[in-house]
């Protein structure tokens, strides 16, 4: 699954909570620069695991 953001053909890593909008799937880059606003949490998604570094799922 490609990230959701426009213009990024990265592989989704995270699924975004986005407290006053809808929840999205984005690549690990753009979960980084989108978790550190007030509210978002990014959690890994199942698929990615094997991708991430030990200890970021």
């Amino acid at each position: 699954m490609d990230c959701s953001e426009d213009g990024c053909s990265s592989e989704a890593a995270f699924r975004l909570h986005v407290p006053w909008g809808d929840d999205r799937v984005v690549c690990a880059g753009h979960a980084r620069v989108e978790s550190q606003k007030e509210g978002v949490v990014a959690k890994p998604l199942d698929a990615a695991d094997e991708r991430l570094p030990d200890g970021a799922a």
